[in-house]
């Protein structure tokens, strides 16, 4: 039960702090403001794609009629113009473009339409394999095996892609959950496109009509769904496959390209689930060729398109392990740029952009040179407040517990959970405007991290502003000044600063 408590606590947290993140703005002229600073490269013309190949499929759409169906592209622009939904929709345009052209097809002329192939796929799984493989995975049916396989083909399969999003969005950097609605997307609509242009008939077809030749007129069929309808006395997914707008779609299995994306992407993500992720997918090619809806062949066709789909959408900051196991608000240029093979192991995590500075934390000023620049936010201008900033920080500070684990100290080693002696620290020298100080630096240069941290937020700024270059000394919290011991040309007589502390002028 704790255990589950704390994963309870983890997501929670992670959530509050992954809506902390989001650009909460519903004005237009924000996005405007964006696409005018935007700087053009090649890859946006794939959005001129996307426009005529709406433009074509509102065209020929006829339900819902017009002027109706342009609602569509209304709404769609007005999610663009608000920051607030435009961070997803942006991303997610090749997925609303397959899912438009994956309704829209059967709005095709019978004309324009290819005729649709019965004997193609059995005979390429017999030469190619030996047999028809899928046909003898049929032969023998069970309640049980029909569950078994029901669970990844009728409910994973539509409920697993948003699973990933959302871990994705939760615990990963922003470029992750980018990555994977565009390499889903382009997926799912350069399969559909395949399957119109080379429409083929799945094995239910085969089982209920033979070898005849097939045309439009037939309706859809749910397969070994239909056994699963008949178990919870419903009609859902023999509704649903009886009306779906594209009955002829065996080749690619879309199923299997789903599975083996979420496999390769969530165990490179997420390492630790590889076996598992693994073998959902092994369940779920089962699954194709035990339901009667795909040939191995199309098993093995959708792999490939996955596989494909994935390492020519993948980004090259997120291809190693350490920007692709790296938690939320990592900038992955910077960690690129110290070639470590762990993230966040050479730069301390506020550098990185996983965890909040000081400065940040206690909502203070930050110098020039602390300016936190990695992710678009400088000093604690851009932090959140409130419940937010307090759930984010204890989640991005969990997640970066580890980042010191090992760093170089008086000749040492620094591991967590190991008090450290720091009743003595040595004395070393640095040069102040020309002259010695004997400041204590605790760990030589780099000096102990919390005590050289407090003293560097409470020592007082010279007369330029700086809170490096001033003078050594404390600045009492109920004085305008203080007193600092120096020598009179070393006859050992201690002189009073010029500032005189205005509670001294009182009692005096």
């Amino acid at each position: 039960m704790s255990t589950l408590k704390r994963t309870a606590h983890t997501v929670i947290n992670a959530f509050i702090a992954a809506v902390g993140r989001l650009d909460k703005s519903l004005s237009p002229s924000d996005s405007l403001a964006k696409l005018r600073k935007h700087q053009w490269r090649p890859s946006d013309a794939i959005y001129i794609f996307h426009f005529f190949l709406a433009l074509f499929w509102l065209t020929i759409m006829t339900a819902p009629p017009f002027p109706y169906k342009l609602l569509i592209p209304i709404l769609y622009t007005i999610a663009m113009l608000v920051p607030l939904t435009s961070q997803f929709f942006l991303p997610a345009t090749p997925v609303f473009s397959w899912l438009l052209t994956f309704y829209s097809n059967g709005f095709i002329p019978l004309q324009y339409r290819p005729n649709p192939s019965v004997l193609l796929l059995p005979t390429l799984e017999t030469v190619l394999y030996g047999a028809n493989i899928s046909d003898i995975l049929t032969r023998f049916t069970h309640p049980i095996l029909d569950v078994i396989a029901w669970i990844p083909y009728g409910i994973g399969h539509y409920a697993l892609p948003f699973v990933v999003a959302a871990f994705l969005w939760l615990f990963r950097p922003k470029e992750a959950l980018r990555f994977w609605s565009t390499a889903f997307g382009y997926m799912f609509l350069f399969g559909v496109i395949v399957q119109i242009l080379f429409p083929c008939a799945a094995p239910w077809y085969e089982l209920i009509y033979g070898l005849t030749p097939a045309n439009y007129d037939v309706r859809g069929s749910a397969g070994g769904l239909i056994r699963i309808d008949l178990l919870f006395h419903t009609h859902g997914y023999t509704a649903t496959f009886g009306n779906s707008p594209l009955v002829f779609g065996a080749f690619p299995s879309l199923h299997s390209a789903a599975a083996t994306l979420e496999a390769i992407a969530v165990s490179h993500f997420f390492p630790h689930t590889t076996k598992w992720v693994w073998a959902y997918a092994g369940v779920l090619y089962w699954a194709t060729m035990y339901m009667t809806h795909h040939y191995l062949i199309d098993v093995v066709a959708g792999a490939c398109l996955a596989t494909v789909c994935f390492y020519l959408f993948i980004p090259e900051q997120l291809k190693s392990v350490a920007a692709a196991t790296s938690p939320p608000g990592t900038n992955l240029s910077l960690l690129a740029s110290t070639g470590s093979s762990k993230a966040n192991a050479n730069l301390p995590a506020y550098r990185m952009g996983t965890q909040r500075s000081k400065y940040d934390i206690y909502d203070l000023e930050a110098p020039q040179d602390r300016q936190r620049v990695g992710n678009g936010r400088v000093g604690s201008a851009g932090g959140a407040r409130g419940l937010m900033a307090d759930a984010a920080a204890e989640f991005e500070l969990a997640e970066s517990e580890d980042e010191f684990a090992s760093e170089p100290g008086d000749g040492g080693e620094r591991h967590p959970g190991v008090e450290e002696d720091i009743t003595f620290r040595p004395t070393t020298s640095r040069k102040v405007n020309g002259k010695d100080s004997g400041e204590n630096m605790a760990g030589g240069a780099n000096g102990h991290r919390h005590t050289a941290s407090i003293a560097r937020l409470i020592r007082g700024p010279d007369a330029r502003g700086s809170v490096d270059q001033g003078e050594e000394g404390w600045r009492s919290p109920m004085t305008a000044g203080f007193v600092f011991p120096q020598r009179n040309g070393g006859k050992g007589k201690e002189i009073e600063t010029r500032t005189r502390s205005p509670i001294r002028e009182v009692f005096a």
